[in-house]
């Protein structure tokens, strides 16, 4: 159960953050959807990288971005 403080503030449970390996500082969307309310976490988005893509050796393999999304939640990789 979350409850919104006077401060518009809101906190998850621990075991909510440990689960889906979230920190302090990490950024959400909330939308509202025909099921009630949906919060998601704000992760990378490809069209970010497309810059990047002409710096990247094209002889390279594709990357994975299944394990790219799982290795961004990998709590080993964080500060």
């Amino acid at each position: 159960m979350l409850k919104i403080t006077s401060k518009r503030q809101v906190t998850f449970p621990r075991h909510v953050m440990e689960r889906l390996r979230l920190k302090e500082g990490d950024t959400f969307s909330i939308s509202e959807t025909a099921e009630g309310i949906l919060i998601k976490p704000h992760r990378f988005k490809i069209e970010e990288l497309a810059p990047l893509k002409q710096k990247v050796n094209q002889n390279l393999p594709l990357p994975n971005l299944d394990d790219v999304r799982h290795s961004a939640l990998d709590s080993n990789l964080r500060d």
